[in-house]
């Protein structure tokens, strides 16, 4: 961030008076501007004991496979994000049933809300971010083809769940290990 959004003035990076990190605070009007993480969400979408996975036609990880999702807008709850992720990703209406997962990114600032989700109609197909829609079995998901670390931590919690009969909200968060000194 250079410049204001507030009065155009120049922006200085800098820890304000009663906050504990560094925040872009304008020069001129003294403006301060939080940045936060940006939230994922999306669905876990189960039919027939089997997951409903995208191939992803836009950047990052073109081509590889992930679960319906992508960020937060301004306006929605976190499920309406997450509905309306999965029907512009997959064409395919779903009806949420709890809070499956939320993990936790902080070297890229994101936290991934996926809900667990069935279909309200058999019906999907790729949308305009995806290159292929299909139902994956656990034994026919492409498990060194998943796009995110996220979705495969979710997929592997939902597996487990399953084969104990009841499926249960989890929490989780994806470190970034430290680079060797």
């Amino acid at each position: 961030m250079k410049f204001c959004t507030s009065c155009g003035g120049a922006i200085v990076l800098r820890v304000p008076s009663g906050d504990n990190r560094e925040r872009y605070v304008c020069r001129n009007c003294g403006e301060i501007h939080y940045q936060n993480p940006k939230i994922v969400v999306g669905c876990l979408v189960e039919s027939d004991d089997k997951v409903l996975l995208c191939r992803r036609a836009i950047e990052p990880r073109y081509g590889l496979w992930t679960l319906p999702a992508g960020f937060m807008e301004n306006g929605e709850t976190a499920a309406q994000g997450a509905i309306r992720e999965t029907l512009e990703e997959a064409n395919a209406s779903v009806s949420v049933e709890m809070l499956y997962s939320l993990i936790n990114i902080p070297h890229i600032n994101q936290v991934y809300l996926i809900f667990h989700a069935r279909l309200a109609d058999p019906g999907f197909s790729a949308g305009s971010e995806s290159l292929d829609v299909a139902l994956f079995s656990r034994e026919e998901i492409p498990w060194t083809g998943i796009a995110f670390p996220a979705v495969t931590k979710t997929l592997e919690w939902y597996f487990a769940d399953k084969s104990r009969g009841f499926l249960t909200t989890h929490t989780g968060d994806i470190i970034r290990p430290l680079k060797s000194q």
